[in-house]
């Protein structure tokens, strides 16, 4: 059974949101390993900062169905798709990793492009699974980390916890 790690964001009633995405996770998952929650600027447009952070679960469902999920929950909670894709946003789900999973295609872009060029993606992700390899780079993400540079690392580790 493939470990899947998702990027969960929020920028509009942030706390309420991510608290509501992890209570739908695990409800469709089961047992989540949940980073820190950070927060960041928002990146490409001028908004409310975000509150990001990283969940992981095992899953017997296809790629395709843990997108589908993903959306449907996103849906829930009041997510509108724009073609902007830097836009406020009550809640963002990204698929980051599906086990060693490399796929770059219409349906799915795995490993997530954004864990190599977002504070926000790569530290919550590299809290959580220091020692786990990045499928394409090779790099444990706790190397990746200490070696971020691109966009600086421009995130907070918040007060705000959250309970899997």
């Amino acid at each position: 059974m493939p470990r899947v790690y998702v990027g969960i964001g929020s920028n509009i009633d942030r706390e309420h949101n991510i608290r509501g995405a992890a209570r739908e996770l695990a409800g469709h998952f089961g047992p989540l390993t949940l980073s820190p929650v950070y927060e960041s600027r928002a990146v490409g447009f001028e908004g409310e900062n975000f509150y990001n952070l990283v969940a992981g679960f095992d899953t017997p469902e296809s790629v395709a169905r843990v997108k589908e999920i993903l959306s449907r929950i996103e849906s829930r909670f009041g997510r509108i798709r724009r073609e902007d894709r830097f836009s406020a946003r009550t809640l963002d789900l990204d698929l980051l990793l599906y086990g060693d999973t490399v796929r770059h295609d219409a349906e799915a872009n795995l490993p997530h492009p954004d864990i190599q060029r977002y504070a926000f993606v790569l530290r919550p992700l590299a809290d959580i699974a220091p020692d786990l390899k990045h499928p394409e780079t090779g790099q444990t993400f706790a190397d990746m980390w200490a070696q971020f540079e691109t966009g600086g690392k421009d995130i907070w580790k918040t007060d705000f916890e959250l309970r899997a």
